[in-house]
C-alpha cells in the first residue's frame, strides 16, 4: 500500500505542471482520496478554490453522486461532464458560466441541479434528457426562456427561475403537473396566464417585484396553495373567487411566511382597507362583492 502511494506521489510530480490550485488539492495524493463516502452519496466538494477551469482528474471519477463546484470563477463546464452518469446531485452556482454543455443530457441519474448566479442566457433542450429531475433552480441569470422540451420533465417538483428575464410564464411550465415549488420573482412579467390552473400541486408561488397588474380567476382553483407572493407588482384588484383558496392562512408580511403577500401594490380602495383587517375580512369582502355581482 505505502509503496502504491509512493509510486502514484512520483507520477503526480513527474506529470505535467498542474496549476497552483489543483497541485495544491491534490498535494500528491490519488484523485480518489477526494471523495467523501457518506450514508447516501460518494461525494466530491471542491467549493471556492478559485477554479477558473475545471480539473481533468474530476471527469475520471466515475464514482461521484454529488457534486459541489460552486463558488469558483468557471466560465465553461466541459462536454466531459457526461462521463459523470451516476451524479445524483450537482450545484454549479456562482460561477461565471455562459452556457451549459448539450452532454448534460447524459446524467440521466441527476435529481438535483443548482446553477443560480451565472451568466446563463440559455438552457440546453438536453437538460429535459435528465427525466428524473426533480430540483432545478436557475435564479440569477439572464435567462428569457425555456426549451419546449421541458415539458418532459414530469418529475420537476421545485422550480427557481427568479432574477432572470422572462416576460412571461414559458408555456413548458405549465405541463409540470408535479410542481409544488415554483418562483419568478424578480423577472420582467405583466402577466399570469390562465393556464396557471394546470399545476395541481403548487403550494408555493412567489411573483415578487414583477411588473403584474392584476392575478387570474383561474389561479384560485389551484387549491394546494400555501404562500402566494405577489408584493412589488402593479396589481390594483383581486379576483373575486380569492377566497376559495383556503390554506392561505393569513396576510403574510414577512417574506418567510406562509400566506398571501400583497403589499407594495396599488391597490383601489376599499382594497388597501380591507387588506389591513386580515386575510378574513378580506376574503369576506370579496365573497360578498362577487354576490352582488
Amino acid at each position: 500500500s505505502k509503496n502504491k502511494e509512493r509510486r502514484n506521489m512520483v507520477f503526480l510530480r513527474k506529470g505535467p505542471k498542474l496549476p497552483a490550485w489543483e497541485d495544491a488539492l491534490l498535494a500528491g495524493r490519488e484523485p480518489k482520496s477526494l471523495l467523501k463516502r457518506g450514508l447516501r452519496y460518494v461525494s466530491l466538494s471542491l467549493i471556492m478554490k478559485g477554479m477558473t477551469t475545471t480539473p481533468d482528474f474530476l471527469w475520471g471519477l466515475h464514482e461521484v453522486q454529488k457534486l459541489n463546484l460552486s463558488r469558483n470563477q468557471l466560465v465553461v463546464i466541459p462536454p466531459s461532464l457526461g462521463k459523470l452518469d451516476r451524479l445524483v446531485v450537482l450545484n454549479l452556482g456562482g460561477n461565471c458560466l455562459k452556457c451549459l454543455p448539450k452532454e448534460i443530457g447524459l446524467l440521466r441519474n441527476l435529481k438535483v441541479l443548482f446553477v443560480n448566479m451565472n451568466c446563463l442566457k440559455e438552457v440546453p433542450a438536453e437538460l429535459s434528457l435528465c427525466r428524473k429531475l426533480e430540483v432545478l433552480s436557475l435564479s440569477h441569470n439572464c435567462i428569457s426562456q425555456l426549451p419546449l422540451s421541458f415539458t418532459d420533465l414530469t418529475n420537476l417538483r421545485k422550480l427557481n427561475l427568479s432574477n432572470n428575464r422572462f416576460v412571461q410564464i414559458p408555456l413548458c411550465i405549465f405541463a409540470l403537473r408535479s410542481l409544488d415549488f415554483l418562483h419568478l420573482g424578480s423577472n420582467k412579467l405583466e402577466n399570469i396566464a390562465e393556464s396557471i390552473q394546470y399545476l395541481v400541486n403548487l403550494q408555493i408561488f412567489i411573483v415578487e417585484n414583477n411588473n403584474i397588474r392584476s392575478l387570474p380567476r383561474s389561479l384560485c382553483y389551484i387549491s394546494t396553495l400555501e404562500l402566494l407572493n405577489a408584493d412589488y407588482n402593479a396589481i390594483q384588484t383581486l379576483p373575486d373567487d380569492l377566497y376559495l383558496l383556503r390554506r392561505l392562512r393569513r396576510i403574510a408580511w414577512n417574506p418567510m411566511d406562509k400566506g398571501l403577500h400583497i403589499a407594495h401594490n396599488p391597490l383601489a380602495r376599499p382594497l388597501p382597507e380591507v387588506v389591513e383587517g386580515g386575510l378574513d375580512v378580506l376574503f369576506s369582502y370579496l365573497r360578498d362583492k362577487k354576490e352582488h355581482n
